[in-house]
Order: structure tokens, then C-alpha cells, then sequence
């Protein structure tokens, strides 16, 4: 008995039906069953407007995902592409691009992102995070006077004002003020360890290099500027003079504008420098980086005065006769 060859399109349907099984076997693999045990993690940013091939990208180049293009897919399948939630999320391969999906469509986020703008103080802080939903606003005030989270985070002083550094910090589903306190000082301590000057920084202590910091934050709105400002309060400072800081007689009560009334001079206040002499008894406000770099290399001037112009920079004057000529040209008219 002969055997007859198969006909070719017996073995092209044969190749095509291996194809397609090969196909949702491998979009089965994909779609359904985790890449991996859990070991690998990937935190994906998913801000608002952010398409679904940048998530598959991200998800893929994190090592989640075996596929981008079936996570793509699946999306737009389900008609899921414009219903992703922004936030920032953790996935780890032990999940199946299901459960991703599902999550983020869900808007489950693992954090929250948080900035501290420079300057703000921490009842500024207290009611942003309020604002937003993150945080209480009472508690977070009160673990900022908390002795013992202090005494654990390395500081001192009566309050945590001026060791909240400015940045952006990542906030757990499962954190709370404490945690966010412990990050905002934990960045303070390493970028205050590696400024030049630090250590060396005399008379000054380190709170007082940052109470110092605190005011030239709040008083200067170009970095250029802030050096500048700091060698005025220094120079005041060397001859005993009042630093009659306009930020200083509103701190605590409410947040500085740029402007302050007659009854604001005079108010009586520990931390008023216009009815006290020399520094006040802490920062008001938390400054960045330029701000605590400009307290500690102040420029070297003769200026003892300074006036806002109209456009944000400021005139800076060495006898007070100067400084009513500056007065009277940039806020009388």
C-alpha cells in the first residue's frame, strides 16, 4: 500500500490553525496568568491625561507585564483606555495584567503625592494637606509639637517649623502625619549634612541658621536676591539693630501676602522683630534649599536696608537716607 503526501493546503491549514492556537495560547498566557511570584515590584506614575500605551510602557519596562501590546489591547477591548484613574501606583509580577487593569481603572492608588512649597509654614502645610484630603489638620499640628517624635527625629526645638523640607514626597494609603513628618525631617537632615558651611557656620547654631533661613525665604521672591537679603540681617544683627522683618510680625496669625498694616507692627509677639531685637525664638516658615544656603553664605555688603519694587525685586540701600529715597520712589507712588 502507497501512503499519499499530504496537499499543500492541507498543510497550510494545518499551519495556520497552529498559528492561531499558538496566538491565544500566548494571549491567554499573557492576559491571565501573573509573570512571575512576587518578587519583582514596579511603582508606575500615572498622571492625569496619560495615555494607555505610556502605562503598558512603564508596566512592561518594570517587569510586570510580559506583553505591552496585549495589555493594549485588553484595554481598548474592554473599552477601559479612558477610564484609568490617575495616581501612583505599586504592582508587583505576582498580579495578572487583569488585576492591574482592574486596579487602576478602580483609581486604587498606593500613594499620593504631596508638595511642600518653599516657605510654608506648618499650619500653612497643615491646612494644604486638609485641603486635599491626605491628612488632619489638627493631628499633623499637633505630632509638629509632638516631644517624643522629635526627640526620635533628632531635634530639640519646641516645634518641627523649619525642618519640614520642601519637596515632593510620596504619601501610603496606609501612612498618616507621623510618617509624612518623619520623611519631610529625614530629607531636612541629609540635605542640611551636605551644604558647605554647615557645620562651620558661626555665631549661629543650626536653628538659628534656620530661623535666619525662615525669614529670608518668606522676604525674597528672586534667589538672586536672597544672599543679598541675608547680608542685610547679618549686618543688622553685627550692630544690634531691630531686623524689622515684615513675615515676622504676621507669623502664626496668618499667612504673609507681602503687605502688613500698622497693627501688625505693633502687635506684641516673641517672634515680631520689629519689637524685638535679634532673632526670633525659631523659624517662621520652612525654607528650601537657596534660602538655608543663603543663611549660611550670606553676601558680603554694607546694606542695612532693602524695599520692594513693583516687580518683585528689591532696592537695597546702606544709610537710611537712601533708603527714604528708595521708600519714597517704589511705595509712595
Amino acid at each position: 500500500m502507497t501512503l499519499m503526501a499530504a496537499s499543500p493546503k492541507i498543510i497550510s491549514l494545518y499551519a495556520v490553525r497552529f498559528s492561531l492556537l499558538t496566538i491565544l495560547l500566548w494571549y491567554f498566557v499573557c492576559l491571565f496568568i501573573s509573570p512571575g511570584q512576587g518578587s519583582v515590584f514596579c511603582d508606575v506614575s500615572f498622571p492625569q491625561g496619560s495615555g494607555v500605551r505610556k502605562l503598558a510602557h512603564d508596566l512592561k519596562a518594570g517587569g510586570v507585564i510580559r506583553s505591552s501590546w496585549h495589555f493594549i489591547i485588553m484595554t481598548r477591548l474592554r473599552g477601559e483606555a479612558h477610564r484609568l484613574k490617575a495616581g501612583e501606583y505599586r504592582f508587583s509580577d505576582e498580579m495578572t495584567p487583569d488585576m492591574i487593569l482592574k486596579k487602576i481603572v478602580s483609581g486604587d492608588v498606593d500613594y499620593q503625592k504631596f508638595t511642600l512649597p518653599e516657605g510654608y509654614s506648618v499650619y500653612q502645610a497643615a491646612e494644604l494637606l486638609e485641603q486635599r484630603g491626605y491628612l488632619n489638620k489638627d493631628v499633623f499640628l499637633e505630632k509638629c509639637r509632638d516631644k517624643k517624635l522629635l526627640s526620635r527625629l533628632g531635634l530639640t526645638e519646641a516645634s518641627a517649623e523649619g525642618y519640614l523640607f520642601p519637596a515632593t514626597y510620596n504619601l501610603s494609603q496606609d501612612g498618616g502625619e507621623e510618617q509624612l513628618i518623619e520623611q519631610m525631617v529625614g530629607q531636612f537632615k541629609k540635605v542640611y549634612a551636605g551644604m558647605q558651611g554647615a557645620d562651620a557656620a558661626r555665631p549661629f547654631s543650626r536653628h538659628e541658621n534656620m530661623t535666619l533661613a525662615s525669614i529670608i525665604e518668606k522676604e525674597a521672591v528672586s534667589a538672586e536676591e536672597k544672599p543679598l537679603i541675608a547680608s542685610v540681617f547679618y549686618n543688622r544683627l553685627r550692630i544690634g539693630m531691630p531686623l524689622q522683618s515684615d513675615p515676622t510680625a504676621v507669623y502664626g496669625v496668618r499667612a504673609f501676602t507681602g503687605k502688613v498694616s500698622k497693627a501688625d507692627i505693633q502687635r506684641r509677639s516673641p517672634y515680631n522683630t520689629y519689637l524685638i531685637k535679634g532673632l526670633p525664638p525659631g523659624p517662621i516658615g520652612n525654607p528650601g534649599l537657596q534660602a538655608i544656603q543663603a543663611a549660611l553664605n550670606p553676601a558680603k555688603t554694607n546694606y542695612l536696608y532693602f524695599v520692594a519694587r513693583q516687580d518683585g525685586t528689591h532696592q537695597f540701600s546702606r544709610t537710611l537716607a537712601e533708603h527714604n529715597r528708595a521708600v519714597k520712589r517704589y511705595l509712595r507712588h
